[in-house]
């Protein structure tokens, strides 16, 4: 069981993922969830921060550590070896915020708790692809999974891990077993042994110059749209 974590203090990170441990986690999810509100902080000092948090958890605890991250840093591959390197074993991409609405009618500030849909993919499919076997740490992939499709995008782009929460609260904790079941298909029907033969075969490590793919990607988009034709 992974215990997932969010704290506010540096006591409070330390003191929570110090009983976790004494409970039985098997390891520890720390969700940082840090709103810069301030002016005067900047990204480095906000990044310092995180790389602190798991420092300190890391000398507290002897059991793997992952990071579950936003998709909002100005580098992410830069803050993902600096966590690698303070003691992450692993991170989680990527954290999924809730943002409010207002309601015209009566000028109120409200909430609701839409659920993640496959449209959600692309982000964490890029950058788990960006840094599979670039940084020494196991890489989960979060947001956007609602079938076996979704599960094997992931895996062929370096996932160790592919979570779920939105697809078992839509069609219930059995959904699970409706996915590994067409994961199996998928892969005995491409003539695959098992998910270890395909993870990673599509990374970004396959690719000589990532930077100019990306940039060939946005002008075949560009030069290839056709009006009414965009998915």
């Amino acid at each position: 069981m992974i215990a997932s974590l969010n704290g506010t203090t540096s006591e409070g990170w330390i003191e929570h993922a110090r009983s976790l441990e004494q409970a039985g986690a098997a390891a520890i999810e720390l969700n940082i969830y840090s709103i810069p509100l301030d002016l005067a902080v900047s990204g480095a000092e906000l990044e310092r921060r995180y790389v602190e948090i798991v420092r300190e958890v890391r000398s507290t605890v002897r059991i793997p550590i992952a990071v579950k991250l936003a998709p909002y840093f100005t580098s992410m591959p830069h803050l993902a070896a600096e966590l690698v390197r303070a003691g992450a074993d692993g991170l989680v991409l990527f954290n999924r915020y809730y943002a409010p609405d207002i309601d015209l009618t009566t000028l109120q500030v409200t909430r609701s708790l839409p659920l993640s849909s496959a449209s959600e993919l692309p982000l964490s499919l890029v950058w788990i692809a960006l840094l599979s076997r670039r940084i020494a740490c196991s890489l989960a992939a979060s947001r956007g999974v609602e079938s076996h499709v979704e599960v094997i995008k992931y895996l062929l782009v370096g996932a160790d891990v592919v979570t779920t929460a939105s697809a078992l609260l839509r069609h219930g904790p059995q959904h699970v077993a409706t996915m590994r079941a067409g994961l199996e298909r998928w892969l005995d029907g491409n003539g695959f042994d098992s998910v270890d033969a395909i993870r990673g075969l599509k990374d970004a490590t396959h690719v000589e110059h990532v930077d100019a793919l990306f940039r060939a990607q946005y002008v075949a988009s560009l030069t290839e749209y056709l009006p009414g034709k965009l998915v």
